[in-house]
């Protein structure tokens, strides 16, 4: 099982896409870890966001979303190098944060 980190964080930064008063709620996976819901969704309005002129201001949620990213297989349906091709200038970037996170990734195992 493999705990993500900065849940709390990634929690607060999934609340932005939704109404104030909703709460995205974290779910356990088969293998007992859990992640925060809204991940993805989240992480498609930040790319916007990117793209639109404010990467300063999302660079950093992109990035603390990867780990849950990774652990619900998105890097599995779409490969890391297919998020850097292209002229999308977000997914580029969460393809090559992607890329370095599953590098480090290895070599901690």
């Amino acid at each position: 099982m493999v705990k993500i980190d900065d849940s709390e964080a990634l929690s607060s930064i999934n609340q932005k896409i939704v109404q104030d008063g909703e709460i995205l709620p974290r779910v356990k996976l088969k293998d007992g870890s859990s992640v925060q819901t809204g991940t993805v969704a989240t992480m498609l309005y930040n790319i916007n966001l990117y793209n639109s002129g404010y990467q300063e201001e999302v660079e950093q949620e992109l990035i603390l979303a990867i780990p849950t990213l990774v652990k619900v297989g998105l890097f599995e349906l779409f490969s890391v190098d297919e998020w850097i091709q292209g002229d999308n200038r977000g997914r580029k970037f969460v393809g090559e944060k992607a890329k370095e996170y599953l590098k480090a990734l290895d070599k901690d195992q």
